[in-house]
């Protein structure tokens, strides 16, 4: 029997882990990231040992973060990056120079050579680009000013890799006779990166566009997708021949390109392919967290692992208190800078190559390194669960809630936009009506409009009574939860039994709830609105506006009658659907009937348009 090539066995395990793991920790709330790395431990050396070549897997998976920074290039046009070169230069520098200077100095301090303390306080102060970004996209928070910091800070540090990779050899053992031509060598590699530099700019002004334009003629999709992926492979081929980051040459073409006319067309091809390539970038970090160093030294792979995080949270944080950003912002835009980064394999690798230290030390650190990717999405949860609420809590509007007795002869429980209508509907025929909210937020807001809204819980029978409940003869329920709006009839009918509840409805279910408890008038709330829309694509279709409106309201009385028939039955499932089907289809054939004996009267051609 032929054996599968390894190509296939492998491309298998991958997916197969990630389509297992990742639908899991989105389901627990943990994210994608998380599920990604999980999957990349499993299959792993220190798992089940189905994919052992961690490198390889890693060189190929970074070019994921190598499109996710084209697109992010595609979205940022020239004009708007200019813009950004203060935050880029300005906080960018003062975050990766603050939190290098501490973690060198902590280091130092513990007794590590000042030569082992630069380059790991470097090498440490970097993030990830590849988790912050995803982050940011999956929160939606890249047009706040959070969003907008973060990305200047994760491009400065792309910038920043490459000078501190060139100041290794520096520092590691070199050979005495390459100083003398260390300058032309440093002078012949300044000219080559400023030369690639300028036919990337060049190149996308004059080139690019044009040929994009050629291949877009004729006419082939997939040749056109080629074109996208050879554009970015080629860009970051150059960027590597010269020793610059693939990722920063992918961002400047993708701004290149952000003001043409294929910038949406590129972004469909390239998405789906950085999407997986991500995943397949997640997965290595996971396979290639050394468990074995974390076992050898676990005391100080903890300590440096929370020594780093622990520096860099104060540092950033700080950072952010001096740039303003939203205090509820804060807290997310730390975390996702305080991980180690992608970059930072590459630099504690190339400093073991270059003698600044020794093997070991640069598997502790990538260990480090790594475990920080797969703790971050874990403080991301627990912000989301624990303290981005008490933010919210605690940034409401404090609003004292109603104490005054009211004399109204009408209480409004809940103010959104089904209670608005009603209450401005009073309102212009000269009613007045106590309105009770307890959203402090819509209270401000419809407060700074003009209307007279008290703060309070309709489900509180202390509050009911001083809004008047006790003399009011008319109550409209028009709270958007279901289950309190359901604890409040209950309320009201137990203490208030003289009051005609008018209730809204969010769904059938809330429908048949208070009808089991004695309210009669009802409304679902998208009902009307939807028979109105339905009246205008049958005259948009050529039926006259009367013939429209008959049968809109046909149809109202009908739904009307068939709740009344299902109601009975409504904790009988199998019953209701019985119910359903044989009203649906008598008023299919009562329509049919009436479309007959209308068809002499209907403006020939009407049908012709559906």
């Amino acid at each position: 029997m032929t054996s599968a090539p390894s190509w296939l066995i492998n491309s298998f395990i991958y997916l197969s882990a990630a389509v297992i793991a990742v639908p899991l920790a989105k389901k627990l709330g943990l994210g994608s990231i998380i599920g990604y790395l999980a999957a990349g431990i499993a299959i792993g050396p220190w798992g089940l040992k189905l994919v052992t070549n961690v490198q390889d897997i890693l060189h190929f998976a970074e070019f994921g973060v190598v499109l996710m920074l084209f697109l992010v290039g595609l979205e940022l046009e020239p004009q708007r990056l200019w813009n950004l070169r203060r935050p880029i230069f300005g906080w960018g520098s003062a975050q990766l120079m603050g939190c290098a200077a501490v973690l060198t100095g902590v280091a130092m301090a513990f007794g590590v050579g000042w030569q082992t303390a630069l380059v790991a306080g470097l090498g440490l102060a970097l993030s990830s680009t590849a988790i912050a970004l995803q982050a940011i996209g999956e929160r939606h928070l890249m047009p706040t000013s959070s969003g907008q910091a973060g990305f200047s800070i994760l491009l400065f540090q792309d910038v920043a890799a490459i000078p501190i990779l060139a100041l290794l050899p520096l520092l590691g053992v070199v050979v005495a006779s390459s100083d003398a031509v260390a300058p032309v060598g440093r002078l012949y590699e300044a000219i080559k990166i400023i030369a690639v530099i300028g036919a990337i700019i060049l190149g996308g002004r004059l080139l690019l566009r044009p040929l994009l334009n050629w291949i877009a003629k004729s006419g082939t999709p997939e040749i056109f997708t080629a074109a996208s992926l050879l554009l970015v492979v080629g860009i970051a081929t150059l960027m590597q021949l010269v020793g610059l980051s693939m990722a920063l040459g992918a961002f400047l073409a993708g701004v290149l390109l952000a003001e043409s006319q294929y910038k949406r067309e590129l972004e469909t091809n390239i998405e789906p392919f950085k999407g997986l390539l991500l995943g397949l970038f997640f997965i290595a970090v996971g396979m290639s967290i050394d468990f074995g160093v974390l076992m050898k030294s676990p005391g100080l792979m903890a300590a440096i692992l929370f020594g780093f995080l622990g520096i860099k949270l104060v540092v950033i944080y700080g950072i952010a208190w001096l740039m303003k950003l939203p205090h509820q912002e804060r807290p997310v835009f730390a975390v996702l800078l305080a991980q180690g980064g992608e970059f930072a394999f590459v630099v504690f690798q190339a400093a073991a190559g270059a003698n600044v230290f020794s093997m070991e030390t640069s598997s502790l650190l990538i260990g480090a390194v790594a475990l920080s990717m797969l703790i971050s999405p874990l403080l991301l949860v627990a912000i989301d669960k624990i303290l981005l609420p008490r933010y919210a809590q605690n940034e409401a509007p404090k609003l004292a809630e109603i104490s005054e007795p009211q004399q109204a002869p009408v209480i409004i429980a809940g103010f959104g936009r089904y209670g608005q209508i009603i209450g401005r509907m009073m309102s212009a025929q000269g009613l007045t009506a106590t309105v009770l909210d307890h959203d402090a937020d819509m209270v401000e807001t419809v407060r700074s409009f003009g209307f007279r809204v008290f703060y309070g819980d309709a489900s509180r029978l202390d509050l009911l009574r001083t809004a008047g409940a006790a003399t009011a003869k008319v109550f409209v329920l028009a709270v958007d939860d279901v289950e309190q709006s359901l604890k409040i009839v209950d309320l009201v009918n137990e203490h208030f039994p003289q009051l005609q509840i008018v209730a809204r409805a969010r769904d059938v279910t809330h429908w048949n709830g208070l009808r089991d408890r004695g309210v009669m008038l009802v409304e679902r709330e998208l009902f009307e609105s939807s028979l109105r829309s339905a009246r205008t694509v049958l005259e948009l279709l050529g039926q006259p506006p009367y013939e429209a409106r008959q049968t809109a309201m046909r149809f109202r009385q009908h739904n009307i009658e068939l709740f009344g028939r299902m109601y009975p039955h409504h904790k009988d499932r199998s019953k209701v659907i019985a119910v359903a089907v044989q009203g649906r289809l008598q008023l299919e054939e009562q329509m049919a009937q009436e479309r007959e004996l209308l068809a002499k009267r209907r403006p020939a051609g009407w049908r012709d348009a559906v």
